[in-house]
């Protein structure tokens, strides 16, 4: 068993591909269809040209603020693919590449942060949450879930995410020792990508690794190379096996890196150096990716260059179709919170109609 193998506190990384998309052992290398394969990268390729344009639109005044993903579309993307249709999955908000693989359409994404409600309506089918930008508050949430549909047995698994910001909330450590507690079927991804806004991972915790804070709440942790999907895949299939028998939740720490801002309201230049960052472009989970398809003769300059393209194309179409939904107005802000407007938001809104209207 990986998870038993890989002990956190012994501060053991599962990795399947080295930074030069290598298999560093071919024990490790899981069994996945080319096509499954292929549809990753093609995924993944999706996910970064979407997250690129979404920053340049934020520059240009046609987005809001935006956390970018760039380097961390592996730990969204290789949990996403061990789960099945069935199976929840709880966003925090930097997982753009897992939620293309678990089916939500982009549109939605560039709406949400265009700050059209209609980001956040999704096709009733769709086992995905709306984003939670509140640090940490989507976890007791996800455990809530995955006690219902125990109890229902219904035998789905709610795989959520969070970053290493969040292990310094109490919502974290609240949904993990209930995790525990009820041996509820979670699998909690951790994207430690070393940096909380400005605050460095090693000011977060004294404790070496981030899985081992699962110890204490009673179930298995594992630290994974959050930049290579097929570990980030090995290791949540695992988990997911383990959830769906009954043997409780598993904490998975997705060790990666954020290589843009925290949001496109941050200037990361100003709290961490650029060595670190061209240490870790080094480590690009697309690269590796590609370099990986390429030595299995599954991927050739042309094809790159035709799937490059399709996305840049997909992009620029998703764009326009956002762009022609009507822009968000004042009582947006006001009629999507409560079923029934209280009178305190009631009277609100009115100020705010007058005033938006010049009146006082």
């Amino acid at each position: 068993m990986l998870i038993d193998d890989y002990d956190p506190l012994k501060k053991r990384m599962l990795q399947v591909l080295d930074q030069e998309g290598k298999v560093v052992n071919p024990s490790l290398e899981p069994v996945l269809d080319p096509d499954v394969l292929m549809r990753a990268y093609r995924t993944m390729v999706l996910a970064r040209q979407i997250d690129d344009k979404a920053v340049i639109l934020q520059r240009q005044g046609r987005l809001g603020a935006y956390p970018p993903n760039r380097g961390q579309e592996a730990a969204s993307l290789g949990p996403a693919m061990a789960i099945g249709k069935d199976d929840w999955l709880v966003w925090a908000f930097r997982e753009l590449a897992g939620l293309l693989w678990k089916g939500l359409d982009p549109l939605r994404l560039y709406l949400y942060w265009m700050g059209n409600e209609e980001g956040s309506h999704y096709p009733p089918g769709l086992k995905v949450l709306p984003a939670v930008i509140p640090v940490g508050s989507q976890l007791p949430i996800a455990v809530g879930m995955a006690y219902a549909s125990m109890i229902r047995r219904e035998g789905t698994v709610t795989l959520s995410y969070c970053g290493d910001g969040a292990t310094s909330a109490g919502d974290f450590h609240e949904a993990l020792n209930s995790a525990g507690t009820f041996r509820t079927p979670n699998v909690f991804v951790i994207q430690n990508n070393q940096w909380a806004i400005s605050m460095p991972r090693n000011r977060q915790t004294a404790a070496p690794t981030l899985a081992q804070k699962a110890v204490a709440y009673g179930f298995p942790g594992i630290m994974v190379d959050g930049n290579d999907v097929l570990a980030m895949y090995m290791a949540t299939q695992e988990a997911v096996g383990r959830a769906r028998r009954g043997e409780g939740p598993t904490l998975i720490e997705a060790y990666t890196y954020r290589m843009g801002n925290h949001t496109t309201s941050d200037d990361a230049k100003k709290y961490r150096l650029e060595e670190e960052l061209k240490e870790w472009e080094k480590r690009d989970p697309l690269v590796r990716l590609k370099a990986y398809l390429m030595n299995r003769g599954m991927l050739d300059e042309r094809q790159e260059e035709t799937i490059l393209g399709e996305a840049k194309e997909e992009t620029e179409r998703i764009v326009v179709e956002a762009e022609r939904f009507p822009r968000p107005t004042v009582d947006d802000v006001f009629k999507h919170t409560y079923a029934q407007m209280p009178r305190t938001l009631t009277e609100q809104l009115e100020r705010c109609r007058r005033l938006e209207g010049g009146g006082r």
